[in-house]
């Protein structure tokens, strides 16, 4: 209430007062909810109630009666018969108020779902005030308080258009804020056992890191949010990989439904065959389970002992201590498990819920060998530079636009760390991939205006006059116009480094190859794929990896021709060659994508391309 000077609050309650001002003046209420704040042991009958508007007031829950005035049943959305109510029901009525948040910091369960019973709430004392989901009309739930709705409640509300999240999501600043004190101390307390910091200079330092372990903590929950938000946006297109992994940890016994309110089989169908997805409140159970997990699972690895990911304990740390103190984080008695959850989220709250086991199922490759492999994708990417610009632009775009940008950050970077997991013989060190893939990379993406081909650069300028239609900045939307044009970046960076051949002559291969055959289109009529369950999402993964092994195979191929057969178009040339094979391997492909692809369609052209890679 204390972080904006632009909230109207029209109503609040406490077991001692009901508070009602129909239309508060943000600026006067601001100062003298200050003013209550920094008075101890206040409450709101020290209200000032010459500051409140017209029909408001402070009335004792003891009170029998409360007067509803006209204002008041305006700002409530009460009926005009309504002329007074108990205490107990005017709290009612505040709760089905049609306000933009309702914010619960109290305790107490004040919502349930309506076909729930009271005694489900497990909250005897709200009984006489507490309202079903159905009948709240805010847009926003907020819970700074613990159990203010049933999750049952959540779910009721979420389904029926509200925003809300659960209360440990809505609340995990506290904790994350006491996590980095307590390892904030241990570490300025190696420092005063060696005799390099004094105790007084010690509580000074923390002290004067306040603001800092604020930003740092906030930061962490807004990634939190937007990791819930972009699993929310994919819900319905992703609703069989989550239902796989409910059930998947189901059968570990790590997770109940029932006391989780998560859907049942029978309820996951109901909901897709009506075109739903899972619900804000049931995708923070699954974020929640997942990080649980995976942090264990990193602990019992290697990848706390990772050279590289030093770095990451040392950005857990507020800036003023990573210079000064960065010999005492690697004395650290918690050093592992800060690294395990820094990666935990690091790699969760850009990814999601589902993204590890998917991984998993893809690869065959373990919970370490993922985070690696994803931490190297995103260095090589440069994704934090191309999020933090996103992220800057909250209240200048629409949050479509963003969530749309993430999104093929998102596919992108799945696809890189699927590659990187998939690559023969490689290697799983995060700096070593960094160090072979990061250059060539950054050079392919620099390159791309001469490496397209004419018709991939009329197609790069739409889709950065698309970016700059919505108001990003012509800067980030070149940059973002370019992020699945380098779906190949890694195939062609290894054909580069094993061949010798520069960058710009690869990308050019690759571009002309995949424009020729139509390769982009049947890449897109693979991911369009409809995937039922588990065995679907494997079998179009498995086709497109196949259809990325073959593009590279092909091009490799044509660069290798190229050598002896000197030519300005060598992709043309060497497809034009006189030979039967070729002649014919394209024509089936060419009646393959005159129509759209099915399973079957896609397997057959896939094959069709690898006849042709064999040719000549």
């Amino acid at each position: 209430m204390l972080r904006s000077r632009h909230i109207k609050l029209i109503a609040a309650f406490d077991h001692r007062h009901v508070f009602l001002d129909p239309a508060p003046d943000p600026v006067v209420s601001f100062a003298e909810r200050r003013r209550l704040f920094d008075l101890p042991r206040s409450s709101w009958a020290d209200y000032d109630t010459g500051l409140i508007s017209a029909g408001g007031g402070v009335w004792p829950r003891s009170a029998k009666s409360v007067p509803v005035s006209p204002q008041a049943r305006a700002a409530l959305g009460l009926a005009d018969t309504v002329v007074a109510l108990s205490p107990d029901d005017l709290i009612s009525a505040i709760l089905r108020a049609p306000v933009d948040l309702l914010w619960n910091g109290g305790i107490g369960t004040y919502v349930k779902a309506s076909h729930e019973a009271q005694a489900d709430a497990g909250d005897r004392s709200n009984d006489a005030v507490r309202v079903n989901a159905t009948e709240l009309r805010a847009r926003v739930v907020g819970e700074g308080g613990n159990l203010g709705l049933t999750q049952a409640a959540r779910i009721e509300y979420a389904l029926a258009g509200g925003l809300v999240n659960t209360d440990f999501i809505d609340n995990s600043a506290g904790v994350d804020t006491s996590d980095h004190e307590v390892n904030i101390k241990i570490l300025l307390g190696d420092a005063v056992a060696r005799g390099e910091l004094t105790f007084e200079a010690r509580n000074k330092q923390l002290a004067s890191m306040t603001d800092e372990v604020e930003k740092l903590v906030l930061w962490d929950n807004y990634r939190q949010n937007q990791a819930i938000t972009l699993m929310e946006h994919q819900t319905v297109k992703r609703l069989g990989t989550m239902s796989h992994f409910i059930r998947t940890l189901e059968a570990e016994g790590k997770l109940d439904r029932q006391v989780e309110s998560l859907p049942s089989d029978a309820e996951l169908a109901e909901r897709k065959s009506k075109g739903q997805g899972l619900t804000r409140p049931e995708l923070c159970i699954l974020l929640s389970y997942d990080k649980i997990q995976l942090f264990q699972q990193l602990l019992d690895s290697d990848v706390p002992e990772d050279p590289y990911l030093s770095h990451e304990l040392q950005r857990y740390f507020p800036e003023p201590l990573r210079a000064v103190y960065a010999e005492h984080m690697q004395r650290h008695r918690l050093k592992r498990e800060i690294i395990a959850t820094v990666v935990t989220n690091s790699t969760l709250n850009r990814m999601g819920a589902t993204f590890m086991l998917r991984m998993q199922e893809d690869t065959g490759q373990g919970p370490a060998a993922i985070a690696k492999a994803f931490t190297a994708a995103r260095e090589i990417l440069d994704a934090r530079e191309l999020w933090a610009a996103i992220e800057a632009l909250d209240g200048k775009v629409a949050e479509a636009t963003q969530l749309d940008a993430t999104q093929q950050i998102w596919n992108l970077l799945r696809h890189m760390t699927r590659w990187l997991l998939n690559r023969p013989n490689g290697t799983s060190e995060i700096a070593a991939n960094i160090e072979r893939y990061r250059p060539v990379v950054t050079a392919l993406r620099e390159s791309l205006s001469s490496t397209l081909t004419a018709t991939g650069q009329a197609d790069f300028g739409l889709s950065v006059e698309k970016w700059q239609g919505l108001d990003v900045p012509a800067e980030l939307a070149r940059r973002l116009a370019r992020v699945p044009v380098l779906r190949a970046a890694l195939d062609m960076a290894e054909v580069s480094l094993e061949s010798g051949e520069p960058i710009e002559a690869v990308a050019k291969v690759f571009f002309s190859m995949a424009e020729a055959l139509d390769l982009n289109w049947l890449r897109s009529e693979i991911e369009a794929l409809p995937v039922e369950d588990r065995w679907h999402a494997q079998a179009r993964g498995s086709l497109l990896d196949e259809l990325n092994h073959q593009h590279r195979v092909l091009s490799v191929k044509v660069l290798a021709w190229a050598k002896d057969n000197k030519s300005a178009d060598p992709v043309a040339a060497w497809l034009d060659r006189d030979d039967p094979t070729t002649r014919y391997t394209r024509s089936v492909l060419a009646e393959i994508m005159s129509q759209s692809a099915d399973y079957p369609i896609a397997s057959v052209a896939l094959r069709r391309l690898a006849q042709l890679a064999q040719a000549g």
